[in-house]
């Protein structure tokens, strides 16, 4: 290795020290590791690299992990260093925008709808997909020709998730229409696995000083107190949103505080784009009366997994009260895996350190 790209490592990775130093996160040898690996992903053709790989190979970086381990602060480190015309959008938002770019396309050309919208993408070398998940047979049977068409553009793509490449949709509905996308993944990917010890987001003083359990009178109270304290002087509209001609009304809403139970967000027939409209609205959320979870109420659960993962990628404050301890809350059987990392982020969205910004 030359000594400009020697030099230019340990400068990254010195940078990547002093980034954990200065926002009191945990920082290892895995996590070091994995900076060094994005950065061999990340070099251009011109790079001392190109003698070991071929031209089509790792066009993709599929980083997994469990919750709370860092994935996201470090892919975040690496997305602010990088000069490259690049993207970065939560996996949802990344799928919200083909689906809304396919149904303009519903009158003119929607055979090629696939091809037309990656064409838009090629003005990016990089695009990171923040919290990959595949839940829907759509979205399974989609994303094969998709990300096949951005690697014929030879845009490279950056994944975090919480699950490793071979077990994505695992059981899900017809799963086999979704094994090609798998196969097209493998062929261009480096994956990589993050481990700690711990979560990183309950280390320190993290601790849950805006959720309340049990609902009892006491703690309706206090929340009846923040509530008032952060809203004096606030004004009392509904927040009104149109979304593809639907439109939604919610109350308790003062200059971007607002307060939901939890039916109100949960029960609904909302989804991502619904709740990352709101989320756009908003800038500190009381959401009360969080149940515990079953089988029984499984799709409240994916909608509320969702619903946390957006108001994260906001950096939305929240305020909680639960019928049940948060590390108790329960689970359905399917979703028990990325439950862990909506439970984790409840952790850091409820502590003191996560304020409002204004």
């Amino acid at each position: 290795m030359g000594k400009s790209t020697k030099w230019k490592m340990k400068s990254l990775i010195s940078s990547f020290r002093n980034y954990c130093k200065n926002n009191n996160f945990e920082q290892n040898s895995s996590q070091i590791e994995i900076v060094k690996s994005i950065i061999v992903f990340l070099k251009t053709k011109k790079s001392i690299f190109k003698f070991f790989f071929k031209k089509d190979d790792y066009l993709c970086f599929y980083l997994f992990g469990g919750v709370g381990v860092g994935k996201t602060m470090i892919l975040n480190f690496i997305f602010n260093n990088l000069s490259l015309s690049k993207q970065r959008l939560h996996f949802n938002e990344f799928m919200i925008k083909f689906h809304d770019y396919r149904h303009q396309m519903e009158n003119k050309d929607k055979e090629n709808s696939i091809e037309s919208f990656v064409k838009k993408l090629k003005k990016f070398k990089v695009i990171y997909l923040d919290e990959f998940q595949v839940t829907n047979i759509v979205d399974a049977m989609i994303l094969g020709k998709l990300f096949e068409c951005i690697f014929k553009e030879n845009i490279k793509i950056i994944i975090t998730t919480n699950t490793a490449l071979k077990d994505l949709y695992k059981d899900g509905l017809q799963r086999e229409q979704f094994l090609p996308f798998i196969s097209i993944i493998k062929k261009h990917c480096v994956e990589k696995e993050l481990l700690l010890e711990n979560d990183y987001r309950k280390l320190g003083d993290n601790k849950l000083q805006r959720a309340f359990c049990p609902n009892n009178e006491k703690n309706l109270f206090q929340i009846n107190q923040i509530f008032r304290k952060l809203t004096k002087n606030k004004k009392n509209k509904t927040l009104k949103l149109n979304i593809k001609g639907r439109n939604l009304e919610f109350t308790n809403y003062f200059e971007g505080i607002i307060r939901f139970d939890f039916k109100q967000l949960c029960d609904a027939n909302y989804g991502a784009e619904d709740y990352l409209k709101l989320a756009k609205n908003c800038k500190f959320i009381v959401i009360e009366n969080i149940p515990s979870f079953s089988n029984e109420n499984s799709n409240q659960q994916k909608r509320f997994i969702t619903l946390i993962d957006i108001f994260y990628e906001n950096k939305i404050p929240l305020m909680i009260s639960l019928f049940k301890d948060i590390n108790n809350l329960g689970s359905s059987d399917v979703l028990s895996d990325p439950f862990k990392r909506t439970l984790s982020r409840l952790y850091e969205l409820t502590s003191p350190s996560f304020q409002i910004v204004n």
